[in-house]
C-alpha cells in the first residue's frame, strides 16, 4: 500500500519502487542484447584467439562486453555489419518505444502539487533538524520508524515552553508525564493531583541524589514539608511593601478575575498594612514568623474588645519603625519610617469610614482568610521547610511536588495561586549578565509540570511571565484537556497558545479542539484524474483531465478519530495510540504514543520506592519555632498556639 499524503499515516506504508524496476530492466536489456550480438560474431569466427579468451555458461560461450571495443577495427565484413545492425535495432526499439511513451504522456494534462498547500508529515531528516533525536530534556512523544520498525522516542530540550491538549484517561501520564520526570535532571515543580507521580517517581529522583520535597497543605500526617507564603516577604529590603502588597493581591483575588467591585478595592486597600503589621508585630514580639492563620486570628480576635476599629488604633500607635530596626539593624531609617506610614495610612483610612462600611470591606477580606483557619492547613504553613530560591540556586536539584487530593482542588486553590504568583514573581526578578550576553543566575533549570493546569483558575502571572521566563531558566509543560477549558481560563486569545513552542495533542474529544488541530497541521494539493468516455456515429473518444484541490492535512473528523491507546476489559492501556506533535516552523509529527510501563528502563525507575517522609531544607528563623523548623504535629501545634 502506497504511504498517504494526507489523512492517518499506514504504519504498513511502503514506496513503490516502479522507477527503479523500468532502469534496472533496461539496464539488464542492454547488457543482454549486447552479449548476444557478441556471442553470435565469436561463433561466426570460431571464437578466434584475436577476438579474445571466452568463458562458457549455459553450454555456450561468451565474451565479456568490454571486448567488443577490440573488435571494432579489425571486424569489418558484411556479415559482422549484418550482425550488428540487428542488434542495435533489438537494443534501440525498446528505448524509442520508452522515449514516444514518455512524449506522449508529456503532452497530457497535468496538475500542481503544490497549488493550493503544501503540508506534509515530518520525515526522519525533519525530526532529526528539530533535536527530537538527541536523548536529553523532557519527553513530547515517540515516533514509530517504518523502515527499521522500532519506536523511537522524541526528548525537546530546548528552553522554549509546551502545550499539551489531552482529554483524562488518554494516556498522557503514562506517556509524557512518568517518563519526563523519570529523565529529568534539573530541578522541578510538578502540580501533582492524585499524589501518583510522587509515587511513581520520588524514589528515583531521590535515589539520583536529588532533593524531593512534597507540599500537600491539607497532609494530616506531618508527613509533608511545610511553606509559609508569608516568610518570602522581604522584611529587610525595599521590597518589602511590593511583596506583601502581592500576597494581599492574591488573598482577596482567589479566583484572579480583578478586583472589580468597590468592597474589593476597599480591603486591598487596608489588608496590605494589617499583614505588614502582623509580620512585624509577630516576630518582633514572639520572636517567631507569622502566617496567614496569625492574619485571619489578628483581623477576628474573639478576645480583643472593640473589634477591628480597636485593631486599627493599635496599628496607628504601633512604631513600626523601631520594630524594624531591632529586627534588621542595618535597615535604614527611610525604610523603617515608609513602613509606618504605610500600615498607619491603611489603618486611618479604615477609621475614617462608618461602622457599617468598616464592618463590611473587614467582612470582604476575612471572607478569604476562611481557609488557613483550617487546623491541618495553618499547620502546614506555619513555617518553612524550603524557600522559592531554593528550587534553582540549591547544591543539588530539588524536584517540589504540589499534592493536591481532587476532593481540595477548589479550597485550596487559593493557596496555590498564592505560590504560583510567588514563584514566578521570584524567580524572573533579576537576570545577570556577562560578557555582553544574558548569562545563566541559577544552579539547575527549573521545569513546572503542570497537569490540568486550568485547575489553578486563571493565573495572570502565567500570562505575563510566560513570554519571558524561559531567559530565566524556567520552561514550561502545560497540560490541558482541551482548547474550550484553556479559553474558558485564558481567554479565546490567550499568550499561552500564543508562546508555547511545542504543542502536543492526543485525540480530542471536542470539535472545537479537533479544529483547531486540523488548521495547525495545514493544508496540503490533492490532484485528481478523470477520465471519460463517449461514442457516436463517427466512433469513441476518450478525454482525460486533471484538476488540483486543497484539504486539510488531517480533516476535523480525522483528528476525532485519532487512534487513541488500546486497553484491557479493565481499562489498563495495553498498545499506544496515535498522536500529534506540532513544533513552529516545521512539518507536523505523526507520531506514536509511549508507555513507560513497556520500558525496562522506567518500568524498574518507577518502582522504586517512595520517600516516606517529605525532604526538609533549612528552614529560615528555625530556633524560634517550636521544633527546629522540622514541621510539627497536630498536637504540637495546638499546644503551640495555646502557649
Amino acid at each position: 500500500m502506497p504511504e498517504q499524503l494526507y489523512g492517518h499515516i499506514q504504519r504498513t506504508a511502503g514506496k513503490s519502487p516502479w522507477r527503479w524496476v523500468v532502469l534496472v530492466g533496461l539496464l539488464m536489456w542492454a547488457g543482454a542484447v549486447l552479449m548476444w550480438t557478441m556471442q553470435r560474431i565469436g561463433t561466426m569466427y570460431g571464437h578466434h584467439e584475436t577476438l579474445g579468451r571466452p568463458f562458457r555458461a549455459l553450454s555456450r560461450w561468451w565474451y565479456a562486453p568490454w571486448e567488443i571495443l577490440h573488435w571494432s577495427p579489425v571486424l569489418t565484413s558484411p556479415e559482422v555489419e549484418r550482425i550488428t545492425d540487428q542488434g542495435l535495432l533489438l537494443f534501440a526499439t525498446p528505448l524509442l518505444l520508452a522515449g514516444m511513451l514518455y512524449a506522449y504522456s508529456m503532452q497530457m494534462p497535468k496538475g500542481r502539487d503544490d497549488l493550493h498547500g503544501t503540508a506534509r508529515w515530518a520525515t526522519r531528516k525533519d525530526i532529526e533538524q528539530m533535536s527530537y533525536f538527541a536523548g536529553k530534556g523532557v519527553y513530547v512523544g515517540g515516533w514509530w520508524d517504518k523502515q527499521k520498525r522500532e519506536q523511537l522516542y522524541l526528548r525537546h530540550n530546548g528552553p522554549e515552553h509546551i502545550l499539551c491538549f489531552a482529554p483524562t484517561r488518554s494516556g498522557k501520564g503514562v506517556g509524557l508525564i512518568l517518563p519526563t520526570l523519570l529523565a529529568w535532571e534539573h530541578s522541578s515543580v510538578v502540580l501533582d493531583i492524585k499524589g501518583e507521580n510522587y509515587a511513581l517517581t520520588a524514589g528515583h529522583l531521590k535515589s539520583q541524589g536529588h532533593t524531593v520535597l512534597r507540599f500537600e497543605p491539607s497532609d494530616p500526617e506531618g508527613t509533608a514539608a511545610n511553606f509559609n507564603p508569608l516568610e518570602e516577604i522581604r522584611l529587610e529590603s525595599e521590597r518589602a511593601i511590593a511583596d506583601v502588597q502581592q500576597i494581599a493581591n492574591m488573598v482577596l483575588d482567589p479566583e484572579g478575575k480583578g478586583l472589580t467591585d468597590y468592597w474589593n478595592k476597599a480591603a486591598f486597600g487596608f489588608f496590605g498594612g494589617v499583614l505588614l503589621h502582623c509580620l512585624l508585630v509577630t516576630r518582633h514580639r514572639e520572636h517567631r514568623p507569622a502566617s496567614l492563620y496569625d492574619v485571619s486570628v489578628m483581623l477576628e480576635d474573639p478576645d480583643r474588645d472593640g473589634g477591628p476599629a480597636a485593631l486599627f488604633e493599635e496599628i496607628i500607635d504601633t512604631d513600626h519603625a523601631v520594630m524594624l530596626a531591632d529586627l534588621y539593624p542595618d535597615v535604614s531609617p527611610d525604610q523603617g519610617r515608609a513602613a509606618h506610614i504605610f500600615c498607619a495610612s491603611a489603618a486611618s483610612g479604615m477609621l475614617a469610614k462608618a461602622d457599617k462600611e468598616m464592618a463590611g470591606v473587614v467582612s470582604t477580606a476575612t471572607s478569604n482568610l476562611a481557609l488557613y483557619r483550617d487546623p491541618v492547613v495553618a499547620r502546614n504553613i506555619s513555617t518553612c521547610n524550603f524557600r522559592i530560591s531554593d528550587l534553582m540556586n540549591h547544591e543539588k536539584p530539588v524536584n517540589l511536588y504540589l499534592v493536591i487530593p481532587p476532593g481540595d482542588i477548589a479550597r485550596l486553590r487559593p493557596l496555590l495561586r498564592i505560590f504560583m504568583t510567588q514563584l514566578l514573581g521570584r524567580l524572573t526578578e533579576k537576570m545577570e549578565f556577562a560578557g555582553g550576553t544574558s548569562a545563566a543566575g541559577y544552579r539547575h533549570r527549573l521545569l513546572l509540570m503542570l497537569d490540568e493546569f486550568t485547575s489553578l483558575g486563571r493565573l495572570p502571572i502565567i500570562e505575563h511571565a510566560i513570554a519571558y521566563m524561559a531567559g530565566y531558566g524556567v520552561k514550561g509543560y502545560f497540560i490541558v484537556q482541551d482548547t474550550k477549558q484553556l479559553s474558558a481560563a485564558y481567554g479565546q486569545d490567550n499568550a499561552l497558545m500564543a508562546n508555547c513552542h511545542v504543542r502536543i495533542a492526543y485525540a480530542p474529544n471536542l470539535p472545537e479542539t479537533a479544529e483547531y488541530l486540523s488548521k495547525l497541521t495545514g493544508t496540503t494539493t490533492v490532484v485528481t484524474k478523470k477520465a471519460s468516455l463517449s461514442r457516436g456515429k463517427g466512433g469513441g473518444s476518450r478525454s482525460l483531465s486533471v484538476s488540483e484541490t486543497s484539504r486539510p492535512l488531517l480533516t476535523p473528523d480525522e483528528c476525532l478519530r485519532l487512534p487513541g491507546p488500546q486497553k484491557d476489559a479493565a481499562g489498563k492501556v495495553t498498545a499506544p495510540g496515535d498522536m500529534l506533535i506540532f513544533t513552529a516552523g516545521q512539518p507536523p509529527i505523526y507520531g506514536r504514543q509511549i508507555l513507560y510501563f513497556l520500558d525496562p528502563v522506567f518500568s524498574a525507575r518507577a518502582k522504586i520506592a517512595r520517600p516516606a517522609v517529605s525532604d526538609r531544607l533549612t528552614a529560615t528563623m528555625a530556633s524560634a519555632t517550636p521544633t527546629g523548623g522540622r514541621g510539627i504535629t497536630k498536637d504540637e501545634y495546638e499546644k503551640f498556639l495555646r502557649s
